[in-house]
């Protein structure tokens, strides 16, 4: 009777330890069908459309939009600027836009203030110094904060003067020709967004922004433009966009039922019809989260909110008279972040499986665990490095932070796997805006500022999850389960590198340690 609990449970574990890895064997696989579509599609890029012509602009060839149902020549804009307690970067963004190459009488700028603090009294200020300058510029301050971010940019369009609005974070900068060079694509009176590609202010500021930069890279120039390329539904990312005003409404207009509104108006507008141009040669500079705390709270909203837009509109998505590939993708789209409880629960299978197999065929594990592996590993190479090539890096420089950027995807799985459960259990909830402390370059701290991050339960379980596979890697190696070791190194880095950077954020950055020093001296 034992014998057969024993062999009852083996079973289940090696029979949950393979469908796990099938089943992030298949992510991974998705990972190379994007790096593919890419390619078979990019000569389907948006072509460069020339920047709208201006009164007084030498006289050149202009893109018409006077196309029935199209704008008019030189269309009134208004830029949206969503803000809550931003001290530190809200002068900086609101200086940008007012730096906009576009006639201010045709240029309405909206603060969406929701902030809390010094933040009011800072916006007041530069918002009379830009008006008295002659900017259409209104300092729109709720007290409420209801519906969040989304409350607040569905506030703002219901006074907005603009046939097009723009959307801008704080902690975006967008260079002076963005619109004029956004604005073209409007001709097409199907047009409903032009979304921008990030860039990064602090790409180099440590290791932790490196490895934000690439995964975003990742996102913005193969995803994103895969998809667009490629016919498949993609995503307004928040921010660094053009909306059609018309088409908010249509598609059921800004709602607060998910944390990321952005994904869920998406979705709602493609499904009513419209159509989205992704531009990967417009970039908008950002500063990353250089805080790892600040940077596993965005991800926490980020993969919360995705979760509840499935959970709403994924349905309706299936059920739509759209093309199985369409349907396909956006399946894979608004579910990707499963992948995070499953490694979760990989992690807790990953040594009994491997002791349960333990003096079986190296074979087995040559033809069934290696291509497995592989598939999940591998993949992620050829993407991010992809990335890197396609944005005009140096890739082979770059493929140098891959190791951790592996790593922060497998440690950022307890902190994710939190956030969908949450999501699926529950509808909406705080967003928690990412902190930002106008970090630009090396050796700037942030240890005297506020709006600090706080440490969630995740980093227990991270610390845990590290020491677990620490007393496995040196169980394996001292009973010689050679074959084991690169899978239990695999995640012992991811668990433990994200475990130390949570309980000491300026690990290995002597000279932020220096210069938080000096702050506080001062």
């Amino acid at each position: 009777m034992t014998d057969l609990v024993s062999w009852w449970l083996a079973a289940t574990v090696l029979a949950l330890y393979y469908g796990i890895l099938v089943v992030l064997a298949l992510y991974g696989v998705h990972r190379m069908l994007l790096v593919a579509m890419y390619l078979r599609g990019r000569r389907r890029q948006p072509p460069d459309l020339p920047p709208l012509a201006l009164p007084g602009d030498p006289d050149e060839a202009a893109p018409e939009l006077s196309a029935p149902g199209a704008l008019g020549s030189v269309p009134i804009v208004t830029v949206q600027l969503p803000l809550y307690n931003e001290m530190y970067v809200a002068r900086r963004l609101l200086d940008a836009v007012c730096r906009l190459d576009y006639p201010r009488q045709r240029l309405e700028i909206q603060v969406l203030d929701d902030s809390t603090d010094e933040t009011v009294e800072i916006v007041a200020e530069a918002v009379a110094r830009y008006r008295a300058l002659g900017f259409d510029v209104h300092h729109l301050h709720r007290e409420d904060r209801v519906g969040f971010k989304a409350g607040a940019l569905e506030a703002g369009t219901a006074r907005a003067r603009g046939e097009l609005i723009a959307v801008f974070d704080a902690d975006f900068v967008p260079e002076a020709d963005f619109l004029r060079r956004a604005v073209p694509y409007f001709a097409d009176p199907k047009v409903a967004l032009v979304q921008a590609r990030w860039d990064h202010l602090n790409r180099d500021y440590s290791l932790l922004t490196r490895v934000q930069a690439i995964l975003l890279d990742g996102h913005f120039v193969v995803e994103q433009a895969a998809r667009h390329v490629g016919g498949r539904f993609f995503n307004f990312n928040g921010t660094a966009g053009v909306w059609r005003r018309a088409a908010i409404p249509d598609a059921g207009g800004w709602q607060h039922d998910t944390l990321t509104e952005d994904l869920d108006l998406s979705y709602r507008a493609q499904l009513a019809g419209w159509r989205f141009v992704y531009l990967p040669g417009l970039t908008v500079p950002s500063e990353l989260p250089v805080d790892v705390n600040g940077f596993k709270s965005q991800q926490y909203r980020w993969a919360k909110g995705a979760i509840q837009t499935a959970r709403k509109l994924l349905r309706r998505l299936l059920a739509a008279p759209l093309p199985w590939q369409v349907k396909a993708e956006g399946f894979v789209h608004l579910t990707n972040n499963v992948s995070y409880p499953l490694m979760v629960v990989l992690s807790l299978l990953m040594f009994p499986a491997m002791v349960i197999r333990r003096g079986g065929s190296v074979t087995a594990i040559l033809v069934i665990d290696l291509p497995l592996f592989l598939a999940a590993t591998v993949s992620v190479v050829v993407f991010y490095a992809a990335s890197q090539a396609w944005a005009g890096r140096r890739w082979w420089r770059d493929l140098r932070d891959v190791p951790a950027v592996m790593a922060v995807g497998i440690g950022l799985s307890v902190n994710q796997t939190r956030a969908v459960v949450s999501g699926w259990r529950h509808r909406g909830g705080e967003f928690v805006r990412t902190p930002k402390y106008r970090i630009e370059r090396r050796g700037e701290g942030w240890r005297g500022k506020r709006y600090r991050a706080g440490r969630s339960l995740a980093v227990v379980f991270e610390g845990l999850l590290a020491a677990w596979f620490l007393g496995c890697f040196v169980y394996a190696a001292v009973v010689g389960m050679w074959a084991s070791l690169p899978f239990l190194f695999l995640f012992l880095h991811g668990y433990g590198f994200l475990f130390l950077l949570s309980v000491h954020p300026n690990l290995g950055r002597k000279e932020i340690a220096l210069a938080e020093l000096s702050e506080a001296a001062r």
